[in-house]
């Protein structure tokens, strides 16, 4: 079982920043692609950044120059800089992990999804 805890959400002011924090835990062999999506409130879910095992990162259009995403292997987290913060980034942001987790000498490849973290963007 793998599992995502999230943190670093709240209530922020236009302009202001937060930084998101998304841990991974369980038998994890390794991870491999990293990411946070987001869903504000009568929309889908959309992806807002990306950062491969090699450490390339990917951004939404919404968020680039914004955002930075970035991820401490050691520790099995990844985090979201934000920054400039505008009201429409108002949503719940969630973490995305991808990798191998192992049981004994079995592999299998696993995708998890965190619980949430509510990011407010208001004055």
């Amino acid at each position: 079982q793998v599992q995502l805890v999230e943190s670093g959400g709240g209530l922020v002011q236009p302009g202001g920043s937060l930084r998101l924090s998304c841990v991974a835990s369980g038998t994890i062999f390794s991870i491999n692609a990293m990411g946070w999506y987001r869903q504000a409130p009568g929309k889908e879910r959309e992806w807002v950044a990306t950062i491969t095992g090699g450490g390339r990162t990917t951004y939404a259009d919404s968020v680039k120059g914004r955002c930075t995403i970035s991820r401490d292997n050691a520790e099995r987290t990844v985090y979201l800089q934000m920054n400039t913060l505008k009201p429409e980034d108002t949503a719940v942001y969630y973490c995305k992990v991808e990798g191998l987790m192992n049981a004994g000498v079995i592999y299998t490849t696993f995708a998890s999804w965190g619980q949430g973290t509510q990011v407010t963007v208001s004055s």
